[in-house]
């Protein structure tokens, strides 16, 4: 709230200098057009007449620096590209007016969307929506690790907790065959019971994440601790594009970027990753195997959830340029898995994309913590823990 409030601010006083700027520019350039042509106090009196512009000068930068530096701190929709334009642009004339105001917008929105959730959920703190049966346990997909500090989830886990969520991560490796994270997270669960006591859990699984948890109940026992299996845009049946890449690629380009990535990995604490098992078992042809091998447990509930991006543009790098090519071997998709792919379970929701822009891989999981209109991320899991709550887990 602290935040918003510094946001809201800087703001309004980036208002009262655009708003003040604007007026006495209008009234000097009257003054200076009107007969006979030029300043008339600079005629009546030159010296009062430069000390008063110095001082709209002085003050109106004074307004423009605070306000700016306030909003550049603390409005996080304003990324990286609306920042660095503003800097570029920011000595332009004409186009320093319109990022102007297209800074002033974003940070209204950010104000005004942040502000309703705040209110939303101090109204509802009490009832604890999210409060389940079995405390939540969530797991990254393919190349992410649990990191303290960058939150594979972004800002849902913290709107879960706010709303009575209890929350785990699997913290398993970031690149390893379905097989071996299947066994970590196997372990992980029985981790959580010892560490609070809890019969089950309930398991939020995104991308890759999903097939690894599904191994794990069916081959590694999990089915005794896990209540419920909730797959977010993971690919089940596999990726084709991955099949025609791992083709297509030389065995020496492979292993010099599957060497890069363990190195880079094992730094980040990874143990022994496994680049290529990772990428194999993303496959179509792999995953068409292990479905045949992983049949579901009865004794637990799945469900699956997948949304649509609808161009290119509409996903960050790297989505903004796989999305094609995936939609030439998969159809549509979120930039990197196709729709058929997403479907598993006895229930299953498609996020019909509104208007133009769709609904990322990344978008699922806030990896960009971006305010996307007609879809609320943070409050989309909050619905989604509620629905379990409610159905008894």
């Amino acid at each position: 709230m602290k935040r918003i409030r510094a946001c809201k601010t800087g703001n309004t006083i980036l208002k009262i200098f655009l708003l003040s700027t604007l007026a006495f520019a209008c009234y000097y350039l009257k003054d200076l057009f009107q007969s006979p042509f030029g300043f008339s106090g600079f005629r009546e009196d030159p010296s009062m007449f430069i000390v008063k512009v110095l001082l709209i000068v002085i003050v109106e930068s004074i307004l423009f620096w605070v306000g700016i530096i306030t909003v550049y701190l603390n409005c996080k929709q304003l990324g990286i590209k609306w920042r660095a334009l503003g800097i570029i642009f920011g000595m332009v004339p004409i186009l320093n007016l319109i990022m102007l105001g297209k800074i002033i917008k974003t940070a209204d929105d950010e104000v005004k969307f942040e502000t309703k959730k705040i209110k939303l959920n101090l109204e509802r703190k009490d009832d604890k929506i999210c409060k389940t049966k079995y405390p939540i346990l969530m797991v990254h997909g393919v190349f992410f690790r649990d990191f303290e500090h960058l939150n594979y989830w972004g800002r849902v886990p913290q709107e879960l907790i706010d709303n009575g969520a209890t929350i785990f991560y699997g913290e398993h490796n970031s690149a390893s065959t379905v097989e071996k994270s299947g066994e970590e997270l196997a372990k992980r669960i029985k981790e959580i019971k010892a560490q609070t006591g809890c019969e089950k859990v309930n398991v939020i699984a995104h991308s890759k994440g999903g097939l690894d948890m599904r191994y794990a109940i069916t081959k590694c026992g999990a089915y005794e601790d896990v209540a419920s299996l909730t797959t977010i845009n993971t690919p089940h049946r596999g990726c084709e594009f991955a099949d025609c890449l791992l083709e297509k690629i030389p065995e020496a380009q492979k292993l010099t970027v599957a060497r890069a990535y363990n190195a880079g990995a094992a730094t980040f604490g990874d143990v022994n990753p496994d680049f290529i098992g990772a990428v194999t078992d993303l496959t179509h042809k792999a995953c068409e195997k292990r479905n045949e091998e992983l049949p579901d447990r009865e004794e637990v509930y799945y469900q699956s959830v997948g949304s649509i991006q609808t161009r290119p543009t509409a996903g960050r790098f790297p989505l903004n340029m796989s999305y094609l090519l995936v939609k030439f071997f998969d159809g549509k998709n979120d930039g990197l898995v196709g729709e058929s792919s997403f479907p598993w379970g006895s229930d299953f929701k498609m996020l019909e994309p509104k208007g133009k822009r769709g609904i990322s891989h990344g978008d699922m999981i806030d990896l960009n913590r971006e305010n996307i209109k007609d879809f609320d991320v943070r409050e989309f899991y909050v619905n989604l823990v509620e629905d379990l709550r409610l159905k008894g887990f």
